[in-house]
């Protein structure tokens, strides 16, 4: 059902999307205990910590730490993944998982703190709840998780540094009048980028379920 080079491969051959996409998780070694796998599960480790840290004690100093440890942990592991030829596809679904489960939990947080208005998160939340329903569309036409794109992991990064200093700007004072249009521009730049990425995601898998119909 797929091309040697993976669904991703195809899906960009047949909407003619010119978004490269990472490495193709389905040539990926089987690789469990390694340095990259280690940090996504250190990043996941993150998430209760970072809520609790921010709906708890509201400690917010130390939940831009962990936001920011995970900001640098998301380009680190990539990086020794590369470097040290420990690409695997536990890590291809692990880093993306990570990404989403801060993104989503950082947002229902700063709402719950009025931090960020309802409609940011109905955007970005909305993102999420689309792309899911295209996996399911994927895995009902028997193809695995699509790649992720450069596109999606860029705006990633964005918003994991636009977040603490949302949270930072979030307050009085001559720090937070300077960092809020920062933050604010930081935040509307990633969540654009964010949401173009589910539209080029959504694009690859409308044409590989419009080329199954088509072939004989």
């Amino acid at each position: 059902m797929t091309s040697s080079n993976g669904p991703s491969a195809a899906a960009s051959a047949r909407t003619g999307a010119s978004v490269p996409a990472l490495p193709d998780r389905n040539v990926l070694p089987d690789r469990v205990w390694t340095v990259p796998n280690a940090l996504s599960v250190l990043r996941l480790l993150g998430v209760p910590l970072f809520l609790w840290l921010l709906l708890g004690p509201h400690a917010d100093g130390w939940a831009v730490v962990v936001l920011m440890v995970s900001g640098a942990t998301d380009w680190l592991d990539g990086k020794l993944a590369r470097s040290l030829g420990q690409s695997s596809r536990l890590g291809a679904l692990l880093d993306p998982a990570a990404d989403r489960l801060y993104i989503v939990a950082t947002l229902v947080a700063f709402v719950l703190r009025d931090v960020v208005p309802l409609w940011v998160v109905a955007v970005l939340v909305g993102r999420e709840l689309v792309l899911g329903l295209a996996l399911l569309l994927l895995r009902a036409h028997g193809y695995p998780p699509l790649q992720v794109h450069y596109l999606g992991k860029a705006a990633t990064f964005i918003l994991l540094y636009a977040f603490p200093l949302l949270l930072l700007a979030d307050g009085e004072g001559p720090v937070a009048a300077v960092l809020q249009p920062v933050a604010w521009a930081l935040t509307v730049w990633g969540g654009a980028l964010y949401v173009l990425a589910g539209v080029f995601y959504v694009v690859q898998v409308a044409g590989l379920v419009r080329a199954e119909r088509a072939a004989p």
